[in-house]
């Protein structure tokens, strides 16, 4: 009965990452498409995923207080409600044709997405045994990023179809002509923003009704002679370094999944045929996850799979910025590969033993979430320096744009050195 009951969660819970699968993962059309609306540089329009991910810092030690006092599934509700606010905001940020408008719109998500994560990771974690978690979470990952490919494919259709002949008519438009094209195309968010609120709104009240059996973490204790319990989460340095791996990673994956769009356009390809590479990648992770769930735990441990995630990041990011063209971008998405089992692992490996701690221990680890925010840009910061010192060297803009887009790549190291270290040593390191 507990088997089935556990099953039925499993599903239901899939179901919510489907959703902010599908909602975080349209920011890949929704960057190219803001940059050419609100005629912003790259750096200003990686500003579509730090709206998103600033909200897990801004949030998750909140949402950690709200589940405290309403419960885990009372929390995914209300996570899912505020969710469909953000959505209703586009609808006047397309009218009003504002990029802060927008912005807000993806904050508020972003706040209902920070919520409804720190109920649903710790929770399908803690749902068996801490052995399995990864595979619960891999399970998960297949929800998430099918939802993603998808959500990417349909919002590339309606945002980017025919952004490459909207450019060519801007180049020689009046002003008055310029802002009717480009009011135009803002309008093209409003029937799938308006649809998404209600379907949110929808699955928001449903998930009350939900049959979600009670889950709590068990406590963790140190054995040296007599029983004793943890105090405090300064006692747990692995979670830190967890968070800081976590951090890490989301960033890592967003460069892969949100710049890559971008990246081929500037390579010169279409938005119609652009639209497909974030596809790649998503597409990539889930074949992935169906490995990690066949795979783990009876074939390969949790800490094995981080360690391979990690050797294969930096492997595929040093052939990133060592090719061009189609086989850059093939990589690019390859890091859908390296990417897939590492929040899966990372999860129980961090959460194990929390106990007490873990409603704040996952708080911690959604606020790592953040990576999402910060790195992206800083790589869009990377490209437009980058661009402007090959310009300065006699290269025309086009050129200079497709290379500091490639090279820039090189940031992604660094994070995944991380992760590795991480995988290897941070998380054996108790107190």
């Amino acid at each position: 009965m507990q088997q089935k009951k556990n099953t039925i969660a499993i599903i239901i819970i899939a179901s919510l990452f489907f959703i902010f699968g599908f909602v975080t993962w349209i920011n890949g059309a929704l960057i190219p498409f803001m940059k050419t609306i609100n005629e912003l540089t790259d750096a200003q329009s990686y500003l579509v995923a730090s709206a998103s991910y600033i909200s897990f810092v801004v949030m998750a030690l909140p949402a950690s207080y709200i589940l405290n006092k309403i419960g885990y599934k009372k929390g995914m509700s209300l996570g899912l409600i505020i969710m469909a606010i953000g959505a209703l905001v586009f609808i006047p940020a397309a009218e009003a044709r504002t990029y802060w408008l927008f912005l807000a719109g993806i904050f508020i998500q972003g706040i209902g997405m920070t919520i409804l994560q720190t109920a649903a990771n710790p929770y399908i974690t803690i749902l068996g045994p801490i052995e399995s978690g990864a595979k619960r979470i891999a399970i998960m990952g297949i929800a998430n990023k099918t939802a993603g490919a998808l959500g990417s494919l349909i919002f590339g259709a309606l945002l980017l179809s025919g952004i490459d002949k909207t450019k060519e008519k801007l180049a020689g438009a009046t002003l008055e002509e310029k802002n009717f094209l480009l009011d135009t195309m803002a309008d093209s968010v409003f029937i799938p923003y308006l649809i998404m609120a209600i379907i949110l709104f929808v699955l928001g009240f449903l998930i009350r009704k939900a049959p979600l059996p009670q889950v709590e973490a068990a406590e963790n204790k140190d054995v040296n002679n007599q029983s004793t319990t943890k105090t405090s989460i300064f006692q747990f340095p692995n979670l830190w370094l967890g968070v800081v791996a976590l951090f890490v990673y989301v960033g890592a994956e967003v460069i892969a999944g949100d710049t890559i769009i971008a990246y081929g356009i500037s390579l010169g390809f279409t938005g119609e045929e652009a639209k497909y590479f974030t596809t790649y990648t998503l597409l990539a992770m889930v074949v992935t996850y169906a490995l990690g769930v066949f795979l783990i735990p009876n074939y390969l441990k949790q800490k094995t799979a981080l360690i391979a995630s990690a050797i294969l990041g930096i492997i595929f990011s040093f052939f990133i910025i060592n090719t061009t063209g189609f086989i850059s971008i093939l990589f690019v998405a390859g890091l859908g590969i390296a990417n897939a089992l590492v929040w899966p692992a990372i999860w129980p490996l961090t959460l194990e033993g929390l106990g007490k701690f873990t409603k704040t221990g996952s708080a911690l680890l959604i606020m790592a979430i953040s990576g999402g925010a910060l790195i992206p840009p800083l790589y869009g910061r990377l490209v437009d320096a980058n661009k402007q010192e090959i310009i300065a060297n006699g290269t025309e803009e086009f050129t200079a744009l497709a290379q500091a887009s490639n090279s820039s790549y090189w940031i992604l190291i660094p994070c995944y050195a991380i992760i590795l270290y991480f995988a290897i040593w941070g998380h054996k390191l108790k107190k």
